[in-house]
């Protein structure tokens, strides 16, 4: 079976084949250009996948919350306009004939850490994903959380400042306004005088700048206050952190020097890891469930 997977998120579109065995190969990606809009981003997926042959299935993670079962996107923050209620599958099969599953993107990387990566054995955790938002999924028993209207787990938008900055939901003060990957970015360009990206922040230049290791250290602690409303929440075993991001060792690390401090006692059980497969766990947590239907 050959499997055109894709992962859509704010910043880029990343797409590979998977074959039955799940492993990826002809990886790549391109920009999103979210601002665009829900359709652009859909035409430009439809674009993709008409420069393949032979395509058994296409599988979608996105960036929104999502109806998996009729692969609609029913609803989406500011951070892709007009991706609301965008029936993601149906365009696609209509389009390409190709059967498509679509799921949301944090629920699909859960997927693959718990099948593929660092959750593997692990019945009940919690999966954050850094990004240009923050977006969670949850596993319980074995099996993932997805709540009444499919959309279970928008860490992202728990409230860690009350009146605090205004954020793409509508609301004000979410946790995705101070401790995305967005947000270190933005904070670190007012005391840098420029653009810099997550692999440019953590350079040996920029990060041995003290005003940018300052601004890191602050961004830490803001993903800490929100990590600590989930683990008093879910008292989960594991916590997997995804994102590009995740990959810089110094971010796990002081987290863990920290927060385990800041907890009550019995809810210092708690592992925090980062996610093994990095970009590619959405992509092969989508490929596994469609090669099922």
């Amino acid at each position: 079976m050959r499997i055109l997977t894709f992962d859509i998120g704010g910043t880029n579109i990343k797409y590979a084949l998977c074959d039955e065995n799940f492993n990826l190969s002809d990886k790549h990606s391109v920009p999103t250009d979210a601002k665009q809009g829900g359709q652009y981003i859909i035409n430009k997926v439809i674009g993709i996948i008409e420069q393949y042959e032979n395509i058994d299935r296409v599988a979608i993670s996105t960036a929104g919350q999502v109806d998996s079962e009729h692969g609609i996107v029913v609803y989406s923050t500011d951070n892709i306009p007009y991706y609301t209620g965008m029936m993601v599958k149906k365009i696609i099969e209509n389009k390409t004939g190709i059967l498509t599953y679509v799921e949301n993107d944090v629920n699909a990387a859960a997927t693959g850490e718990a099948l593929f990566g660092s959750a593997r054995g692990v019945k009940d955790f919690i999966c954050l994903t850094f990004g240009t938002g923050i977006g969670g999924a949850i596993f319980l028993n074995g099996k993932l959380y997805k709540g009444v209207g499919s959309s279970a787990g928008e860490f992202g938008h728990i409230i860690t400042h009350a009146g605090g900055r205004a954020c793409t939901c509508g609301g004000d003060g979410c946790f995705e306004q101070y401790a995305s990957a967005k947000a270190l970015t933005q904070a670190v360009e007012k005391v840098a005088g420029k653009e810099l990206n997550g692999f440019e922040i953590f350079s040996d230049e920029n990060f041995s700048n003290p005003e940018i290791r300052h601004v890191i250290d602050s961004w830490i602690d803001e993903i800490i206050i929100g990590l600590k409303s989930i683990i008093y929440t879910f008292n989960p075993s594991l916590l997997v952190l995804g994102g590009g991001i995740m990959n810089e060792k110094y971010i796990i690390d002081l987290i863990d020097r920290k927060i385990y401090k800041q907890l009550m006692v019995n809810y210092r059980k708690v592992n925090i890891v980062k996610a093994d497969l990095g970009n590619d766990a959405g992509m092969l947590g989508v490929a596994y469930e469609v090669s099922k239907l």
